[in-house]
């Protein structure tokens, strides 16, 4: 499967999985808390660490590495949210991809090298920031009669899209001939 391929497949999944969460949060959670969102964030994100462990031939490595990011972007969230409030989300997710690039590359491929991963991650964290901050009116200015799931699944799908992009496109081949 080409890395294109792989990331809309990702986002696709990955958007699936978080509308199903938006609906839980929606229809069985009274009132948030944190200990609810940092089981939230370990869990959804265990799935995109899943998913690239697939890829790579490594799931639970992937899962497992994908849980411990997850915790963090949520423990970051909850820790940044008192001084940022609403930006501190924007922060977690966009640290996220950071940690992701360096578990797809330092420990689910082990051969790319630290720099690649670092651009990986930063292309990541800006591209798919930008598509988190163009979606946050799913939560910032939701529909009065509720959530539209199908108009959540879109924008979860568009806002993994640039992260898995950055994660899985190939790096072009250098030199004559490539």
């Amino acid at each position: 499967m080409s890395g294109s391929n792989a990331a809309l497949l990702g986002a696709l999944l990955l958007g699936a999985l978080n509308t199903l969460g938006d609906f839980l949060w929606a229809h069985y959670v009274a009132r948030h808390r944190a200990p609810l969102g940092l089981l939230h964030g370990a869990l959804l994100l265990m799935a995109l660490g899943l998913y690239l462990g697939v890829l790579r031939k490594r799931p639970w490595v992937g899962a497992a590495g994908g849980a411990a990011v997850g915790l963090a972007a949520a423990a970051g969230y909850y820790a940044l949210a008192p001084l940022l409030r609403f930006y501190a989300m924007l922060v977690s997710w966009m640290a996220l991809w950071l940690g992701f690039a360096l578990l797809d590359a330092r420990v689910l491929q082990r051969q790319v090298p630290p720099r690649e991963a670092l651009i990986r991650g930063l292309i990541g964290a800006v591209a798919s920031g930008l598509a988190f901050y163009s979606i946050s009116g799913i939560w910032t200015r939701p529909r009065a009669g509720g959530p539209s799931y199908s108009y959540n699944f879109l924008c979860w799908t568009m806002a993994f899209l640039p992260g898995l992009m950055a994660l899985l496109l190939k790096k072009p081949r250098e030199g004559p001939g490539a």
